[in-house]
Parts: structure tokens; C-alpha cells; sequence
């Protein structure tokens, strides 16, 4: 029988891959990389960021993250915009069809999060919420 640990990480890793499996055919219906709605979740999330901290959020290095904005600018996505108080900083922000999408998507998440969580009770809800920070926390 295998131990507790060990089919703890078989259950995440095959979690992992059904939400990303979720995911991939979600955006592949809506014309966008997977990479391009990320940063679209983190900064409807989040609001306007430095280009350090976004890459940082993402997990790639700031000179990526520039070519996937710069698509993501001509596709009206984001914008950029200096920084108020650090004139060497350039933020990036969602524009209006930017926001938009953030909204849209996020319902999707929303509607899977009530249908994989549909059968569990409220005090269930409440305890996975609390276990999901907590590993959130970890990363």
C-alpha cells in the first residue's frame, strides 16, 4: 500500500494536469496563448505592476515577458505606462478589452469551482480554501 505522501503527490500532480488540461482548451478557443492569459489573470488580479514583479509572478525572465507584452500591446491587451514615482519603471495595466477578458475567463474558473465543488458542504469549502492558502503560501 502506498503511504499517505505518496498518493498526496499523485493526487496533485494529477490535478495539476486536468486544470491544465481545463485550461489549454479553454484559451485555445479564444485565440490567446496560455502564457498571454496568465499574465491577463495576474494583472486583472493584481492591478498594474512593474515588469520585474510580473515576470517574477509568471516564472520567466523579464526579457520574455517584454516579447509576450509587446504581442499583448498590439493586440490591445495591456498597455504600458511610466511609473508615477520611479521615472526608470514602466508599469503594465490591462486596457478595457484586457480587463474584459479578465472578467470573462475568471467566470469560467468560477463556474469550474462550484462544479468541482459542488457536492462538498460549506464547512468543506471553508477547509479547502484553508488548505489551498496554506500550500499557495509554500510557493
Amino acid at each position: 500500500m502506498k503511504s499517505t505522501e505518496d498518493q498526496l503527490n499523485h493526487v496533485m500532480v494529477e490535478f495539476y494536469e486536468k486544470l491544465s488540461s481545463w485550461e489549454q482548451a479553454v484559451v485555445k478557443d479564444n485565440g490567446y496563448s496560455l502564457p498571454q492569459i496568465h499574465t491577463v489573470e495576474i494583472l486583472g488580479g493584481h492591478g498594474p505592476m512593474r515588469m520585474k514583479e510580473l515576470a517574477e509572478k509568471i516564472g520567466v525572465t523579464t526579457g520574455t515577458l517584454t516579447v509576450q507584452i509587446d504581442k499583448m500591446v498590439k493586440s490591445d491587451l495591456v498597455t504600458r505606462m511610466p511609473h508615477e514615482s520611479d521615472r526608470r519603471s514602466i508599469l503594465v495595466a490591462l486596457t478595457q478589452k484586457g480587463q474584459a477578458l479578465y472578467r470573462e475567463h475568471d467566470a469560467l474558473h468560477l463556474q469550474l469551482t462550484g462544479e468541482l465543488t459542488a457536492e462538498f458542504s460549506d464547512a468543506e469549502r471553508v477547509q479547502l480554501l484553508s488548505f489551498m492558502k496554506r500550500i499557495n503560501a509554500e510557493f
